[in-house]
C-alpha cells in the first residue's frame, strides 16, 4: 500500500529529517488501522504563531496548541475507509485530511515530558491520523482511552516509547 505523506513548512529551519519522520509514522499509523485505500495526508510544520492564527482562524480557539487535525470525511474509530470511490481522480488517492503541527510547541513540550521532541512529533502525527480516522476524545472516558490504547500501540510498533532517552540527537533540535 503506498499512502502520500506531503510535507511543508512556514519554517525557516531545515525540515527534511522531520519529513522522514512523519512519513514513516503516518504510514505505520494507517497500516497499523488497516487502512487499504491508498490515501495522501497533508502535513503543515509551524510554530506558535503559525499555529496559533490556524487554530482562531479555523475554530475560533484564539490561542495556539500542538497539533490541529482537519479530516476529509467522518469514519468511526477502528473502521477503516474503504474504496467508495471518493479517491482523486487525478492522484488516484483517497485525500485522508490536514494536519498542523507546531515545532515550537512539540520542543517544549518534549522537554516537559523528558521524552525529547522526536517522540514527541511522532506522538503528535499518530494522534493526529487516529483524528483524522475518526478517534476522538472530547470525554474522559472510553473514547478517549481507545485512542490512548492505539497511540501507544502504533508508538511501540515503531519502538517511539515514553523511555526514550534525553540527550538523543534529533532532527532540528538540540537534542532534549
Amino acid at each position: 500500500m503506498e499512502h502520500e505523506v506531503i510535507v511543508s513548512s512556514e519554517l525557516e529551519e531545515d525540515t527534511a529529517p522531520w519529513e522522514a519522520l512523519l512519513g514513516e509514522v503516518i504510514r505505520t499509523a494507517l497500516e497499523a488501522e488497516k487502512v487499504a485505500v491508498p490515501c495522501e495526508v497533508d502535513v503543515l510544520l509551524t510554530d506558535d504563531a503559525g499555529i496559533h492564527q490556524i487554530n482562531l482562524e479555523q475554530r475560533g480557539v484564539d490561542r495556539p496548541t500542538d497539533v490541529l487535525s482537519f479530516p476529509m470525511f467522518q469514519f468511526a474509530p477502528g473502521e477503516p475507509p474503504a474504496d467508495e470511490g471518493d479517491e482523486d481522480p487525478e492522484t488516484g488517492l483517497l485525500p485522508l485530511g490536514d494536519m498542523v503541527i507546531s515545532l515550537e510547541r512539540a520542543r517544549e513540550q518534549g522537554e516537559e515530558y523528558g521524552h525529547g521532541i522526536r517522540r514527541e512529533v511522532a506522538y503528535l502525527a499518530v494522534h493526529s491520523v487516529l483524528h483524522l480516522l475518526g478517534y476522538d476524545h472530547v470525554d474522559e472516558g472510553p473514547m478517549k482511552a481507545q485512542m490512548r490504547a492505539r497511540e501507544e500501540a502504533i508508538l511501540g510498533q515503531l519502538g517511539i516509547t515514553r523511555g526514550e532517552e534525553r540527550g538523543c540527537v534529533c532532527p532540528g533540535g538540540t537534542g532534549a
